[in-house]
């Protein structure tokens, strides 16, 4: 009797066993790329990233079953004026960007950051962060800068409330309780907008470098020294854009896609126009000027208009592109690192598009009026190819469109399978490019952002087109459309 009861809880205890060892196993699989199964946001992570792999597997098979209809397509094309002229045109665009790939990719090897400078060589700093509806955000902003490792008889730190509606001044009071004299608060008597606290700022500041920084930004320690060492190895220099992280990339899907995207943006597209001395736009997130240069466009910037609007968006581009305008280099600092918030819905994602798609629109007019001048001393080819380029994305994109949807309408099993192949090919460097220079665990976002990108976001650019001179922060609630 004892033997068979004992004899009956033996497959039991060798099953639980069995179960624990696989489940132990499971779990140390993920903690090797430090994920936590039983955290239901990397649980949705994990099958966010299966399900881009499943999707493009898919979209892999409809390539191979299908791919034999492009031949019979451009055939049938070729038959035709415009079907000649369509072929035409496509081989011209895609040999374009694989010449502009090879040229971006050449300068980036070229590329290297400007070293520091010495206590003693480097220049009076102003350092201006405008806040809105911030809260203690713009407290640990204020804190990291003032932790920076940069001569503090040489930085002037102003912090500029813009009509808050939060406990944001409250916060910025209490830094200046714990900073003193070294932090200077002001506020201004209602929103106004980034770019009039700003403007504010660049009246006030006595620095021969102004340095612009987010509310919601976190510098690293040395980031300052080495964002304003251009400044002195290069007397034409006029601007330098920081170098741009993800803060909020912890546990939320949409962070973690644009830190790679950032990471392909700054630290090979920036690096490559830096090379070029043409970078075209220094992120609010944290950008650097050179303040003679400010002063020269400042009356123009903080009037500019666009369609009889003023303008309300944009602010870095903008002064950006008058800088250039000027003849000035602008420059990039891969070093200078800032950790910035971005979105985590969807909703706070496309808002965040349409605003910078929109400055894009703007300044791209406002680029073009200039950049085929001689509007500077030396080499000018670069700065036009990048204008070339940018511009050809915003002619294109409504055609691109009208294509997609006649793509989608009458092939619409090769399109998937097309465009998956595509999303592979191009997302695959983003990817190496990410894994070579951080965490190959995280790099594989970058076919979930594509992923994403196309399907969900590829209105952006059109409907931006449509509505450039509408004004509006759209994601800090400003101003209404108008």
């Amino acid at each position: 009797m004892i033997l068979k009861k004992i004899t009956s809880k033996q497959p039991k205890s060798v099953s639980k066993i069995n179960h624990q060892t696989f489940s132990e196993a499971y779990s140390c699989f993920f903690k090797r790329f430090n994920i936590d199964i039983r955290d239901n946001a990397q649980r949705r992570n994990l099958s966010a990233i299966f399900s881009s792999f499943v999707l493009i597997s898919i979209g892999i098979y409809f390539f191979s079953v299908f791919h034999n209809d492009f031949n019979i397509i451009n055939s049938n094309r070729l038959k035709s004026f415009w079907g000649t002229l369509f072929i035409s045109v496509t081989t011209g665009l895609v040999a374009f960007r694989i010449v502009l790939f090879f040229i971006m990719l050449y300068n980036y090897f070229k590329y290297k950051p400007v070293a520091s400078v010495s206590d003693d060589e480097l220049p009076t700093c102003t350092i201006i962060v405008p806040a809105y509806n911030e809260g203690k955000q713009v407290w640990d902003t204020l804190m990291s800068l003032a932790e920076s490792d940069y001569p503090k008889d040489k930085i002037e730190l102003l912090s500029i409330d813009d009509g808050s509606l939060d406990d944001t001044w409250e916060w910025m009071q209490d830094a200046k309780q714990q900073l003193g004299d070294r932090l200077v608060i002001l506020q201004q008597p209602e929103n106004q907008g980034k770019r009039h606290a700003l403007y504010r700022g660049f009246n006030l500041g006595k620095g021969e470098i102004f340095v612009t920084v987010d509310s919601d930004s976190i510098v690293n320690k040395d980031t300052l020294r080495h964002l304003v060492s251009p400044f002195v190895k290069h007397e034409d220099c006029g601007a330098v854009a920081g170098n741009i992280r993800v803060l909020n990339n912890k546990k939320a899907m949409l962070p973690k896609m644009l830190d790679v995207s950032f990471v392909l943006s700054f630290e090979f597209i920036r690096s490559a126009e830096s090379n070029l001395k043409s970078v075209l736009c220094t992120p609010g997130a944290l950008a650097a000027y050179r303040s003679s240069a400010v002063h020269q466009c400042l009356p123009e910037w903080i009037n500019q208009t666009f369609r009889g609007k003023p303008s309300d968006i944009g602010e870095d581009r903008a002064m950006t592109n008058m800088i250039l305008k000027q003849g000035k280099h602008v420059l990039f600092q891969r070093n200078a690192v800032a950790y910035t918030n971005v979105p985590e819905e969807y909703t706070g994602l496309y808002k965040m598009f349409i605003r910078w798609g929109r400055s894009n629109v703007r300044e791209n007019i406002e680029m073009g009026k200039y950049v085929f001048t001689n509007f500077r001393d030396g080499k000018k080819a670069g700065t036009r190819l990048l204008f070339i380029s940018q511009l050809l994305e915003i002619v294109l994109s409504y055609p691109f469109l009208l294509i997609m949807l006649f793509f989608i309408i009458t092939h619409p099993l090769l399109f998937l399978g097309s465009t998956f192949m595509s999303i592979l090919i191009l997302s695959t460097f983003s990817v190496i490019f990410y894994a070579n220079r951080y965490k190959i665990s995280e790099s594989i976002w970058a076919y979930t952002y594509s992923i994403l990108y196309t399907f969900g976001l590829f209105w952006i650019t059109p409907y931006a087109i449509a509505t450039a001179s509408r004004r509006g922060w759209l994601t800090r609630g400003l101003v209404t459309k108008s």
